[in-house]
């Protein structure tokens, strides 16, 4: 089963009055486990962006400024998610956007392409009824690490979202991945060796490190130096 773990960040809250995407994240997932494939992109979203989003996310229209528009990701971002169940936290918001976009390109909701959508914030208040469900919330219940979100961005709360997934569904709180790799020993049944394949940690890019580095940079001019992550700050 291929499933896609997904998340945007937008310039505002509503895209019927013209709020835009401004990052897309997904990650794959093969039968429950990563595949160390994944979708990060930045886009401009050619309108100005909202003072409260910008501080939930940290994303500057002068950052946004030279990169892809919609129209340029767009196949490459369908060809990612076709066939695969989507898993979004609060699905109508991020489907809002996405179908919002291509409407815009004359192009077919995401829903004919993909095979289902969970939404896992559904699915978390059917599990937890009346308790706090944001994914903050989930991390916390399911004693997921999520000491890094100190911003909302895309592509660590996809890879959130995927632990609070596994554990909402099976009860795991630790993501296996599995990717082709040399094997190491383990003791199986009757104490004898088997082999078990290491875990993959993938490292960003080097353009997604420079992206990283713009937002900071980006995130301190407008907080006039207060930007903690910033190498000697913290």
């Amino acid at each position: 089963m291929r499933q896609i773990v997904l998340d945007t960040e937008t310039t505002g809250l509503d895209p019927r009055h013209g709020h835009r995407i401004i990052e897309v994240a997904c990650i794959e997932m093969e039968n429950r486990r990563l595949t160390g494939h994944h979708l990060h992109k930045y886009i401009n979203p050619e309108r100005e962006i909202d003072e409260g989003a910008q501080a939930v996310h940290g994303i500057s229209l002068e950052f946004l400024a030279e990169k892809p528009k919609f129209a340029d990701v767009v196949d490459e971002f369908l060809d990612f998610i076709n066939g695969a169940e989507l898993i979004i936290h609060n699905a109508p918001f991020d489907l809002g956007f996405l179908n919002a976009e291509l409407a815009r390109l004359d192009r077919v909701p995401v829903e004919t392409l993909c095979n289902g959508v969970t939404d896992t914030l559904r699915m978390a208040k059917d599990l937890h009824p009346g308790k706090r469900n944001s994914l903050d919330a989930l991390c916390e219940r399911y004693e997921i690490d999520n000491s890094q979100r100190t911003l909302h961005g895309a592509l660590l709360d996809t890879e959130l979202l995927a632990e609070v997934f596994l554990a909402m569904t099976r009860g795991q709180n630790t993501l296996m991945i599995e990717p082709d790799a040399a094997p190491r020993a383990q003791s199986g049944k009757g104490g004898h060796a088997i082999e078990r394949k290491p875990l993959l940690v993938r490292r960003a890019s080097d353009e997604e490190i420079a992206d990283h580095e713009r937002v900071l940079a980006a995130i301190d001019k407008e907080t006039r130096g207060g930007c903690l992550w910033l190498a000697g700050k913290a």
